[in-house]
């Protein structure tokens, strides 16, 4: 049992012993870095016996005394996830071994200070589990020293390299007290410089411990490259900036990932003090996109609000929706569509790639497979298909099964039993939606040769659908909830919770955030969800513009328009056109309705992993149910026994995932900018992709999440992140709608067109750039929002589309 090594005696593997910034360090040296003489203070030491005292001051006499700097060095830092930057203490240029020994002791206190405790909380890394080594080096009198990154923290680009320096000790640089000089060195080597101000410098004392000497601001005016005086003096040389990046590479090729690394510049030799992991460092740039993978990334942006769990990677996502469109677009021949789509670093999602489909040999067969099926297939009549009946009676069958009283084998073998049932529906979906298409495409060219075209969209409105009986069903909720008082006694009255347990038995697997993430809870599991949209329905009477009534009525009304033309006055004309459009309206309501049923098994799968998971929180595995979701599929089947190895592996995987989850919780799966890239936009507050409606003002409500559905008022403007099928409801009520993600074809935007109101999707940033209470005009057929602080008017519609 060591208490004192020198550096190289440690690498990556030794950060138990160590620490992570000794165990970085000690890497660093046997790899034959320039780092400055030191050793490490190990885990063992705990506390200044003499044997301690005794290996310390021992190690610092062979280190030839002097200053040295002192630095504490965790078992929980430095590491992909939880960088503690500041979080513990260093002491620089220490003299003598009564202060090393004070230095050595305060960095173990330092574990322990009020800052660390609730850093490691927010983390959830248990106390118990961290222990304090300590560094101590030779202390470095820098001329010019500072931080590089070996990535741009900003844009996530791994071409570009990142320096911050200033004169004197980094430690202004590190604490902020300076505006530093900035460099940055591009893939071929160019340096682009930025003076700073120097407003502090921090040196060594005579004695020990450090001065701050005010430096004087950078003159007004001064050019970068030519700044006079001492920050000329002390700007580096592009030689050693150009041998700084070099460095800075090779030790993030040698970790693996992009570095954070302090550096020091003495005595015309480069010194680096430490590395570390980048963290929270967005996704490279994914460049530019085609026009089709910018449309599938506009889909998958609403389909990922939020970053999906390991468990959804195993489960729901390759199985769920997004693999049902890869095997339908499959079966035409279509190839790597939504195929690889989410990347993942440290075993966490980390980046969304819009994939880039590809034709194979079977698209040349898809015409012929096409038309076969459409003639064989009627969407109208897919409900009467023996394929679905028997779909769900298997799903009514596996929803029947109690799972807290399975063993343990059988509850890990319902997740594939779940997943198993959503076949079915993709192969109705590859034999439908064929006949869907062509009845649109018929349509389509029955109104271009009548020169109709502009009734195409009303024409599909006024299908029945399973999300307009939803919507139908919660305005009936409304209703009872308004006649009962229900959201003004305690408890609810007994005939709203009745009807409240019916409406979830029948719509409860609708989705809350996503229809390709199970981790999300469905309206069964959050039916406070389902409370904000009564709520926001109840809240007075109905408006005129009813869930269903504007989509049927303007369908109706486009249809006599079009029967109207001279070319349709015979009666057969009119039956045959009749037909077609009815048929293009059951295509839709089919592509609506599979989707309903789809969703169906996915309450299931959501229930059995948590069942899962508190049986692996009752053996200690997990702190809590829903820590099952950093764990995947394959890993819990693994599980034979609820104890012994498999409970320590579990704990330590679900660990380090929820680190690096939490690392990247600020952090982009893609710049919307690359999806949606920025327009002029003149005196428009925002722009984005029109959806009709016409233009409307009103004050803005941003509603982010589905929580805040009862914050909605009648006359607002909703601006929020995304849209599903659950959100629909919303739009009885909204003067207009603002989307972050999402395109023209998208669910919100057929949506808000059904009910009238203007739409504008696409915006990128419509979330962070408006404000709650801003009055805003919103027109939906440019696709524009600007300000109206001179209107006095409140959700007026000033045109229809």
């Amino acid at each position: 049992m060591k208490l004192v090594a020198p550096l190289p005696a440690f690498g990556r593997a030794d950060l138990a012993m160590a620490g992570g910034k000794g165990a970085n360090l000690g890497e660093l040296v046997r790899a034959g870095y320039p780092v400055p003489d030191g050793f490490v203070v190990t885990t063992y030491a705990g506390e200044l016996t003499d044997d301690v005292r005794k290996a310390i001051t021992g190690a610092y006499a062979r280190l030839g005394g002097g200053p040295v700097a002192v630095r504490s060095s965790a078992t929980a830092e430095d590491l992909p996830g939880a960088a503690f930057a500041g979080q513990q203490d260093t002491y620089l240029n220490v003299v003598g071994e009564a202060d090393l020994l004070d230095a050595v002791r305060r960095c173990w206190g330092s574990l322990w200070t009020e800052r660390a405790v609730a850093y490691r909380g927010r983390l959830g890394i248990g106390d118990a589990g961290v222990r304090m080594a300590v560094v101590v080096q030779r202390m470095v009198e820098a001329e010019v020293a500072g931080v590089m990154f070996t990535a741009d923290p900003v844009t996530g680009d791994r071409t570009r390299l990142v320096v911050d320096a200033s004169s004197g000790l980094g430690e202004a640089v590190v604490s902020g007290l300076v505006t530093p000089d900035h460099y940055v060195v591009d893939g071929r080597g160019r340096i682009g410089f930025t003076p700073g101000r120097r407003e502090v410098v921090i040196r060594s004392a005579a004695g020990g411990g450090v001065v701050r000497e005010g430096a004087g601001p950078v003159p007004a005016g001064a050019v970068a490259g030519r700044v006079p005086g001492v920050v000329e003096a002390e700007r580096l040389p592009d030689a050693v900036v150009a041998e700084l990046a070099r460095l800075g590479r090779d030790v993030a090729a040698h970790f693996g990932r992009p570095q954070d690394i302090e550096w020091a510049y003495a005595g015309g030799r480069l010194h680096l003090l430490q590395a570390r992991p980048m963290t929270a460092l967005p996704p490279p740039p994914v460049g530019r996109l085609n026009p089709i993978q910018r449309r599938i990334a506009t889909v998958l942006m609403e389909y990922l609000p939020e970053r999906p769990y390991p468990i959804d990677m195993s489960t729901w996502i390759p199985y769920g929706p997004a693999g049902l469109m890869r095997k339908v677009l499959g079966a035409f021949g279509v190839r790597r569509a939504f195929d690889g789509f989410l990347e993942e670093e440290d075993e966490v999602v980390y980046r969304l790639l819009p994939p880039s489909p590809k034709p194979g040999l079977g698209v040349l067969a898809a015409p012929f497979r096409v038309l076969a099926k459409a003639l064989r297939y009627d969407p109208a009549r897919w409900t009467e298909d023996r394929r679905y009946l028997d779909y769900l009676a298997a799903i009514e069958a596996l929803r029947g099964r109690d799972l807290q009283g399975m063993s343990w084998g059988e509850l890990l073998r319902v997740p594939r039993q779940a997943l198993a049932l959503v076949s079915p529906v993709a192969d109705l979906r590859v034999d439908y939606l064929p006949g869907t298409g062509l009845a649109l495409l018929r349509l389509l060219a029955v109104v271009r040769v009548l020169g109709r075209r502009e009734l195409f969209a009303d024409l599909l409105h006024g299908a029945r659908t399973r999300t307009t009986d939803a919507n139908r069903a919660l305005e009936g909720l409304a209703e009872v909830a308004r006649r009962t008082r229900a959201f003004e006694v305690e408890p609810m009255p007994g005939e709203f919770v009745e009807a409240l347990a019916g409406f979830l038995d029948e719509y409860g697997h609708r989705e809350t955030v996503s229809p390709i993430l199970v981790t999300p809870p469905t309206w069964a599991d959050a039916p406070e969800v389902v409370l904000g949209l009564v709520r926001v329905l109840a809240s007075d009477a109905p408006a005129s513009k009813g869930l269903d009534a504007p989509a049927s009525q303007e369908g109706d009304d486009a249809l006599g328009r079009l029967l109207a033309h001279p070319l349709l006055r015979g009666k057969g004309r009119r039956a045959r056109v009749t037909r077609w459009v009815e048929a293009a309206r059951a295509g839709i309501a089919f592509r609506e309705d599979s989707h309903f049923s789809f969703m169906m098994p996915q309450p299931v799968l959501r229930g059995s992993l948590l069942e899962l998971g508190r049986r692996l929180r009752d053996a200690g595995a997990l702190a809590a149910p829903e820590d099952v979701f950093h764990l995947r599929l394959e890993e819990i089947e693994d599980v034979t026994t609820l104890r012994g190895a498999d409970v320590e592996r579990l704990r330590e995987i679900v660990t380090r995932r929820a680190l690096k989850r939490e690392e990247l919780a600020g952090v982009r799966l893609i710049d919307p900018a690359a999806i949606f890239p920025p327009a002029g936009t003149g005196d428009a507050l925002l722009t984005g992709a029109p959806a009709g409606g016409g233009t409307v003002t009103g004050p803005v409500k941003v509603i982010a999440t589905p929580a805040e559905f009862g914050r909605l008022a009648a006359g607002d403007v909703l601006v929020c992140p995304y849209t599903n099928p659950s959100w629909t409801p919303l739009f009885q009520r909204a003067a207009a709608v603002v989307v972050d993600t999402g395109g023209a074809a998208s669910h919100a935007a057929i949506v808000a067109r059904e009910y009238g109101i203007p739409a504008v999707m696409g915006t990128g940033t419509g979330t962070s750039a408006l404000q709650d209470g801003q009055l805003v005009t919103v027109n939906g057929d440019t696709g524009t929002v600007t300000s109206a602080v001179t209107s006095t008017v409140t959700g007026t519609v000033t045109g229809t589309s």
